[in-house]
Order: C-alpha cells, then sequence, then structure tokens
C-alpha cells in the first residue's frame, strides 16, 4: 500500500531550475529537505505556541501533538496533500467563553474533542458521497472567498501584535524578505522565510547593543522597556522534558458552545486543500473527505492527551507559496523537529524568542500571500465579480471575516471573525442564488459530479466560460 513516502530526486536535488516547481512525491537533498522543514516549523511556531498559551493548555505538548497530527495527515492523505497540521485558533474564543463559565482544561480539551469527532464524520460523509456535497455548499466563489478572509482575517495578528512591538526590526525585516524572495536564485530563494528569520534574529541583536532595550509593547501587549532578543528563557529551560497531559471531560453546556466551530473547520479545510490543489496543479476533490477526517482525527488524538485541536496552517501554505516546494518529506522533517520540540523544552525556547517585530516583518508577506491565493481561485475559476449574486455574499462576508465583526447569540456565545464571515459567505450565496434571476445564475452553476471545473456545459476555452 502506498503511504507517500517514497519521493523521487528533484533534478540533481541541490537547484530547482527558475520556475520550477518541487511536486509532492518529489524531494531535494536531505540536507536541503530538513532545511524546508525547519523553515515550515519556524512559520508554524508562532501560532502554534501561542493559541495553546491563549486557551489555557501546555504549549510544549501543542507542538508535539502539531507533528504527531501532521503524520497521520500525510499518512491519511497518502503524501498528495502537503499541508502541516498546527493548534487552530478557531478555539481561542471557544476556550475563552468555556472558562469564563467556569470550565477547567479538562472542559476544553473534551469539548473539542467532541468538535474533532464531528470534523471527523463530515469528512467520512465526504468520501462517501463524494466533493460534490461540499462544492455544491461550497463553489469556487465561495471557497475562493473563504480562503481570502482566512489570511487577512490573519492581518490584525501582525498589526496588533507583533509589528508595534519593534515597528523598525518589521519593516527591514519585511523588505530583506522580499528582496530575497524575488532576487535570490536557486535554493537559497527557497529559503527566503528562514533567511528574513535569520536576518531579524541578527538585527534584533544588533539593535539591542547599539540602542539599548525598545520601550514599546511586549509580547502581552505590555508597554515596556524590554530587550528586542530575549533568550534569558533558553538558559532556563531543561534540554529534555515531557510535556503536561490530562484527561478531558464532557460537559453539554461547553459541547454546545464549541460545536459551530465545526463550520469554520470544514471551509477551513476545503479552502486549504483547494489552495494546495491550486499551487500543486493537481484536482484534490478525491482527497477532500480525508483530509477533513484526517483533521478531525488528529484533534481528537491531541484533545484526549490534554492537547489543543489541529488544523491545516496557512502559514506553510503561505510558506509553500513563497518556495514553491510542495514536497511531503519536507513536512515529514518538519513533523520530526516538532516532536523534538515538544519533548526539549530548550530547542522551544530558542523558537519562542524569535522577536516580535521579526514576526512582524515576516508575517506581512505570508498572511498575504495566503489571502491573495483566493483570488486566485477566483482567477481560475473565471468567477465573475461583476455579477451581483458573487460580489455580495461574498463582500460582505471578507469584511465580516477580516474586520472581526461578531454577532451576540447569547450572553454566552457569540460568532465572529472566521466563523461568521464563511457563514455569511455560505448561507448569504445559496439564499440569495435561490432568489436570483436566471439571468445571474447562468454565469456561475452548481457543481457537477465533484469535479474542478464548475462549468456544467462543458466549456473549456476562456471565451466559452465568459458565455
Amino acid at each position: 500500500m502506498d503511504l507517500g513516502v517514497r519521493w523521487k530526486l528533484h533534478g540533481d536535488g541541490r537547484t530547482p531550475a527558475p520556475g520550477a516547481v518541487v511536486r509532492p512525491d518529489e524531494r531535494l537533498s536531505w540536507p536541503r529537505t530538513f532545511g524546508l522543514g525547519a523553515q515550515h516549523v519556524v512559520a508554524m511556531f508562532g501560532a502554534s505556541f501561542v493559541a495553546p498559551v491563549l486557551m489555557g493548555l501546555d504549549p510544549n505538548l501543542a507542538i508535539m501533538m502539531s507533528g504527531v497530527a501532521t503524520v497521520i495527515f500525510l499518512l491519511a492523505t497518502r503524501g498528495r496533500v502537503p499541508s502541516y497540521l498546527g493548534c487552530s485558533l478557531s478555539f481561542v474564543g471557544v476556550a475563552a467563553v468555556i472558562r469564563a463559565q467556569g470550565g477547567s482544561s479538562a472542559t476544553v480539551t473534551g469539548a473539542v474533542l467532541v468538535v474533532g469527532a464531528v470534523l471527523f464524520l463530515v469528512g467520512l460523509a465526504v468520501q462517501k458521497f463524494g466533493a460534490r456535497i461540499i462544492h455544491a455548499a461550497m463553489p469556487p466563489v465561495v471557497t475562493g472567498a473563504v480562503v481570502m478572509l482566512i489570511g487577512f482575517n490573519l492581518a490584525p495578528v501582525t498589526a496588533s501584535t507583533y509589528w508595534p512591538q519593534d515597528q523598525w526590526t518589521a519593516l527591514l525585516v519585511m523588505l530583506f524578505t522580499g528582496l530575497a524572495v524575488v532576487c535570490l536564485r536557486g535554493f537559497w530563494s527557497r529559503v527566503a522565510i528562514f533567511l528574513g528569520l535569520v536576518f531579524g534574529y541578527a538585527v534584533s541583536w544588533v539593535f539591542d547593543q547599539v540602542f539599548g532595550a525598545i520601550h514599546s509593547a511586549d509580547a502581552a501587549g505590555k508597554v515596556v522597556d524590554h530587550w528586542r532578543l530575549d533568550l534569558s528563557g533558553v538558559g532556563k529551560a531543561d534540554w529534555i522534558g515531557l510535556p503536561s497531559f490530562h484527561a478531558p471531560s464532557f460537559e453539554w453546556s461547553a459541547i454546545l458552545v464549541a460545536l459551530p466551530v465545526v463550520i469554520a473547520l470544514v471551509a477551513e479545510n476545503a479552502g486549504h486543500v483547494k489552495a494546495v490543489g491550486e499551487m500543486t496543479g493537481d484536482n484534490l476533490d478525491d482527497r477532500l473527505g480525508t483530509a477533513i477526517s484526517a483533521d478531525g482525527a488528529a484533534s481528537m488524538l491531541s484533545t484526549a492527551v490534554g492537547g489543543p485541536p489541529n488544523t491545516t496552517y496557512s502559514e506553510n501554505i503561505g510558506v509553500m507559496a513563497a518556495t514553491r516546494v510542495y514536497s511531503t518529506a519536507a513536512y515529514w522533517a518538519a513533523a520530526a523537529f516538532a516532536l523534538l520540540f515538544g519533548l526539549c523544552p530548550k530547542f522551544g525556547a530558542v523558537v519562542a524568542a524569535i522577536p516580535g517585530g521579526v514576526l512582524g516583518g515576516i508575517t506581512v508577506i505570508l498572511y498575504g500571500m495566503i489571502g491573495l491565493l483566493g483570488a486566485q481561485i477566483w482567477l481560475n475559476a473565471g468567477v465573475d465579480l461583476r455579477n451581483p449574486l458573487n460580489l455580495v455574499p461574498t463582500a460582505a462576508g471578507i469584511i465580516i471575516g477580516v474586520g472581526g465583526v461578531s454577532l451576540k447569540i447569547t450572553d454566552n456565545f457569540e460568532l465572529s471573525g472566521i466563523a461568521l464571515g464563511t457563514i455569511v459567505v455560505i448561507t448569504g450565496y445559496h439564499v440569495l442564488r435561490a432568489f436570483a434571476p436566471p439571468h445571474l445564475k447562468c454565469q456561475e452553476p452548481l457543481l457537477d459530479a465533484g469535479t474542478s471545473t464548475y462549468d456544467e456545459s462543458g466549456a473549456t476555452d476562456e471565451s466559452d466560460r465568459a458565455r
């Protein structure tokens, strides 16, 4: 049985040709592959470390279980869907609500485990009935909008959390990374994000030596005098140590608070799989149900031992977009590094010491790349945004998702951000479609049997689609 763990060497394994892509079943030389894996770990580490902290869970366990989850995902999808699974930010608000109601960490993980189980069942349904049931609900106009709001929803993280910590370092890192992506050749252009982080470390150290401590917001958002590069935690951390585990507990009130996130996770997974398919040029419709089930299974395993839920990571999709290396071997390397980080608090402390200003410069580029993949989905599918049926729900959903608009349902539950934006795009599109005149529907029919061609007439060229 092919588990997707065999890779052909791409070219000479050293320098891909200009414009070439390294496909999922290919790899570069192992040293370069491990370097790319390290870059993926760095890309996911910030969110995967911060999210569990915000949820009140052990970040070292989160990192370790992200590696386990990625292995499960790669095996389940047979190596066809290159993705990294990290701690889902969709549950941060849910965890806050549950804790505000008096729930413990066990209550949080119990509620999220149920969400993972529901997500797993949704994936099985997609496997049985085909990708058409997802595509019928989320045609290209919808998936493109979801990918866009997922990416652009991360913009406030950069603007309010990372960038203010050291705006000048962030600006320099952004410029250096942009130049590295565009101007460097060969392998070095493929690891431009990692080079930007190294550059940022160096700049932060030099600025500390020359200018002293900076008076700005720290990682907690409190304006204080602090060092840009603080490695004090590295010396205090142990070399080897197990994270803390705990069993989940189940309370209906907490479960009901968490369940609506399933909608966002299904849309998020569909959007990510679609984005990966657009980048690799593969039709991954047949892997969509498997990807959703694998995400659900990985989240169930993680929360069963006290870790956070996992989901495919936008940050790592951004890295692939920048490097054009889609090799799943790099993700296996990343998973191995994550396991080591989870078992070695000192290594985790090194990565956690990445200055906020450095992350600000990097994420400006990465998050923008993610969002613009949604526009690429629209372009490739020929979505006409002059059509109000397409324009109105996507415009409303994207603004809600990006702006963090919230809708308070009860005193203890509200929808906001990605979840609310996704619901508005999906329901808005289908409700408007039900009442729209026929001439607005003919340009973008609902899907056929689940292929990546969204034209019932069978037209294949752009002029036919335009008609």
